[in-house]
């Protein structure tokens, strides 16, 4: 997808976790028109991701934890979208403590080092990876960003405190900040473990002609949003006046149950598979639909993939 870069271009930018899922797409995106550079300890990221870049960006196979590195690309960086992290509610709930390092001292190593280099209220901008789980479940929806938040798993709270640390660096430092609220974010090169999104999951599973888990009935909602709309999303947020100091839900404003989710594969796949059911999990959300109106409004944000083409999209990477 050929994206607009709002004038992007011929600039100095900073991805870090550029080789993991959304960070590759942000770097293809990207490194066409910049000199762009990824951090990436390959934790959970892949070289392979990058095919189409490797050959006109900077890989540092480094980590957001090392203050001196970070220090160093940032201060060489006019952007950065801070993308590291370690994702998942399971994988918080199992090593909470990790999940603290990484995202929460991860991030104010990212802020620490932009106030080194001298960002204040300047025209760079820092790109902070959100999560719509900082809201917990729905009071209402859709979910504006007014919503209360109520993080219900050790990642929601760790996601819910780098923003504070983005803006608190936004307010004090003069550090120029933005937050983007991911909601249920798929497509190509998303790895298929059980850490990862529902449609990642059942698209490894379906290729491997193994039966399908639904926890709980299946009635549960998601805001299903394609990777490609989230590139854009970052592109629009690091180049409009006014999305400085501001956070934003990055979804569609349309929600499917899971079992519509399975019908849409059924459709897109043509092929047959079991479906099971199981307990519903702890820490994780039952209902979710963002209203994107704030995004809309400042940013110009408009995500033009439905689910069904994004789905194919998907599956044809997969095979």
């Amino acid at each position: 997808m050929e994206h607009n870069l709002n004038g992007l271009k011929g600039k100095k930018i900073l991805v870090t976790g550029g080789a993991g899922f959304i960070g590759s797409h942000i770097v293809d995106a990207l490194s066409g028109e910049n000199q762009v550079t990824v951090l990436d300890n390959l934790y959970a990221g892949h070289v392979e991701n990058l095919e189409k870049s490797i050959n006109r960006i900077k890989f540092v196979k480094d980590d957001i934890l090392n203050q001196e590195v970070l220090d160093k690309l940032v201060g060489d960086a006019e952007y950065v979208f801070h993308l590291a992290a370690n994702v998942g509610n399971l994988k918080s709930i199992e090593d909470p403590c990790f999940d603290m390092d990484v995202n929460i001292r991860g991030t104010l190593n990212v802020v620490e080092a932009c106030r080194k280099a001298g960002w204040r209220n300047s025209a760079k901008r820092l790109i902070c990876t959100s999560s719509a789980a900082v809201y917990g479940d729905a009071k209402y929806i859709p979910i504006d960003e007014k919503h209360p938040l109520n993080p219900e798993s050790p990642y929601a709270v760790s996601k819910l405190a780098e923003e504070k640390y983005c803006f608190a660096y936004q307010k004090v430092h003069g550090v120029p900040a933005t937050a983007l609220r991911y909601f249920n974010v798929y497509g190509p090169r998303q790895g298929g473990s059980a850490y990862a999104n529902v449609i990642s999951i059942f698209t490894s599973k379906i290729k491997e002609g193994k039966p399908l888990t639904i926890y709980g009935d299946g009635k549960q909602t998601r805001d299903f949003v394609f990777v490609e709309d989230v590139v854009q999303a970052n592109i629009l947020a690091a180049t409009q006046p006014g999305a400085v100091g501001e956070y934003f839900n990055v979804g569609t404003g349309k929600q499917y149950t899971i079992n519509q989710l399975i019908d849409l594969f059924n459709h897109v796949t043509g092929q047959d598979f079991q479906v099971n059911f199981a307990a519903f999990r702890p820490g994780e959300i039952v209902y979710s639909r963002a209203t994107i109106k704030k995004a809309q409004k400042i940013l110009g944000y408009k995500p033009e993939t439905e689910l069904e083409a994004g789905l194919r999209l998907t599956w044809q990477a997969s095979q």
